[in-house]
Order: structure tokens, then C-alpha cells, then sequence
């Protein structure tokens, strides 16, 4: 067995988890043929089948899926054992990050120089979407995900809680006026937001004499993405019940005014998972410890 197979197992994780030999080469500095000879190598070293490759597409075989899962683990364990005999030796290299487009603008981005000036060895790859990620197949090193979680083969580290608010553009309070009461939403137009991956729509839920209830507008348009959801809010397309740090600028500014603010909603919680390992590697483990400490600053109450 070769002596490089460390570095022949970096370069084929690279190329699983960018999809292309171009963009890993790119990624590693390296030549493209020299990716490709690596992957040959490797292939040879373990006799199997890592990657299906055609001049358009590339795809991961039964096998090269194993193979990456497992050089995945071993390659966090290097870089553990090297943090831990090193412990002098900053968190470095590519982080990949997956947050929801909301949690995206108002949070992350806001607070990520912070990040980057502690950390500057680190390169962020950050996938902004409101649909569910895969970590696995994706390349996910960590997914910052809203609402109740589903049981998962993750690890997740609950953060805190994000309060909701329910507000309309002075434009649509001027032509069809606002609700009094949860009740009255029937009599109103709404945009809501669905989940793309379920198709579910989002419940607005308040509580009223000490009882969760939802209650749904009469006339909804539906969107499946926070920015339009949004922006429609904005253009006075109807009322939109949504992350309140999402809507606070706009609700300062007063291009967004907030309703039924004598009914109180029900927040959402807001985890951070990560693949279960034995080990993180040092950037994840600095970015999930950051985070967690950016978020409960910006929501103590």
C-alpha cells in the first residue's frame, strides 16, 4: 500500500464532495491530470471502483460512497490528533457551512468578519437555502436548521429559540386594513411559506388564553423561499408571519408595520447538527462553538 494514501484520500474526498476533478484540482492547487492520477492510484491501491466518470457527468459508486464515508472520519481524526499534539496550531481549511436564508441575513452574515478575523486559516464555503441539506451527500460539515428536528443519524446541539412576528406593508394596511385578533385572519390575505422537501405549509401558531392555536388567513399566496417570502411582504402582496430578527429592520424603517402584537407566538428552536463522529475537526468545532455564542448574545432577553 502506497505511503501517500492520506493525501490520495484528501484528494478523492475533495472531488466527491465538489462533484468535478476541475473544481478540486482548483481547490487543492494541483493539476487536473494529477487529481485524476490520484484517483487511478487509489483506485488501484483498494481494487475497486471509486467514481463513475463520463465526459458530462460523475457519480460515486456503492463502494467509492463507503470509501469516502470512512476517509472522511479518518482524515477529522488526523487533523484531531494533530489539534491535540499541536495544540498551538490554529483551526484551518475548508469549512462547509448550510443555513437557512433567514438565519443567513440577519445572523450569520452580519457576525461573520468576527469569524473570519478569529479564525483567518479557515476558507468558508457557505450554501444559503431554505430547503433540508443533505451532510452526507452534499459535503455538509455542519447545517444550521429551524423548527423541531426529526430523528436523524446527526449529532445536534440545540442553540436557542428564535421568536416569530406577524406583520404587513403599510400599503396592504391602508387598502384592506389589519386583524384585530387571531380570528380575523380569515378575513385577510397572507403569503406563507412551505417546505419545499414536504410541501407542508407553515402553521402560524399563537397563543391565546394560555393555549397554542393556529390560525390561517382566508386568501394565502405560497412561497417555498424566505427572501420572496419577503419581498412579497414588502410589496404589499398580504400579511406574513415570519422570523421576527428577519423583519426587525424592515419594522424600524416602518416599510414593515407588526400586527396582533397583543397575542404572543411560538418560537422556533434553532439546532446546529454535524455527521455523528467520534471526532470534529478543530474549524467545526470552533464555528459550532462560535455560533452558539453569537446567537445567545443576539437573543438574551
Amino acid at each position: 500500500m502506497r505511503t501517500n494514501l492520506l493525501e490520495l484520500m484528501s484528494i478523492f474526498v475533495q472531488v466527491v464532495e465538489l462533484r468535478s476533478f476541475t473544481k478540486a484540482a482548483d481547490a487543492l492547487q494541483l493539476h487536473r491530470p494529477a487529481v485524476s492520477k490520484s484517483i487511478q492510484q487509489l483506485e488501484d491501491d483498494l481494487g475497486v471502483k471509486l467514481l463513475q466518470r463520463t465526459t458530462r457527468s460523475l457519480s460515486v459508486t456503492g463502494e467509492g460512497e463507503e470509501v469516502y464515508l470512512r476517509a472522511k472520519t479518518l482524515l477529522n481524526d488526523v487533523n484531531e490528533m494533530m489539534a491535540t499534539v499541536s495544540p498551538h496550531q490554529p483551526p484551518h481549511g475548508r469549512l462547509r457551512i448550510s443555513a437557512p436564508l433567514a438565519l443567513t441575513h440577519s445572523i450569520l452574515i452580519p457576525s461573520l468578519g468576527e469569524f473570519q478575523a478569529l479564525y483567518p486559516e479557515i476558507d468558508i464555503v457557505l450554501t444559503a437555502s431554505d430547503r433540508l441539506t443533505d451532510l452526507i451527500s452534499e459535503g455538509i460539515d455542519c447545517v444550521i436548521r429551524l423548527g423541531e428536528l426529526e430523528d436523524s443519524s446527526f449529532i445536534s446541539r440545540r442553540i436557542g429559540q428564535v421568536q416569530m412576528a406577524t406583520c404587513a406593508a403599510p400599503a396592504y394596511i391602508e387598502k384592506f386594513g389589519f386583524p384585530l385578533t387571531p380570528d380575523e385572519l380569515i378575513h385577510h390575505k397572507a403569503i406563507n411559506f412551505f417546505s419545499e422537501n414536504s410541501r407542508e405549509v407553515m402553521e402560524w401558531k399563537f397563543v391565546i388564553d394560555g393555549e397554542v392555536v393556529s390560525r390561517c388567513p382566508g386568501s394565502t399566496m405560497r412561497v417555498n423561499n424566505s427572501d420572496v417570502l419577503l419581498s412579497c411582504g414588502l410589496a404589499g402582496l398580504g400579511i406574513l408571519h415570519a422570523l421576527r430578527t428577519a423583519m426587525e429592520p424592515y419594522i424600524h424603517s416602518g416599510r414593515l408595520t407588526e400586527v396582533l402584537t397583543d397575542y404572543a407566538t411560538v418560537t422556533k428552536p434553532v439546532s446546529i447538527l454535524y455527521p455523528d463522529r467520534r471526532y470534529l475537526s478543530p474549524a467545526v468545532r470552533a464555528f459550532i462553538d462560535w455560533f452558539s455564542d453569537v446567537f445567545a448574545a443576539k437573543h438574551q432577553r
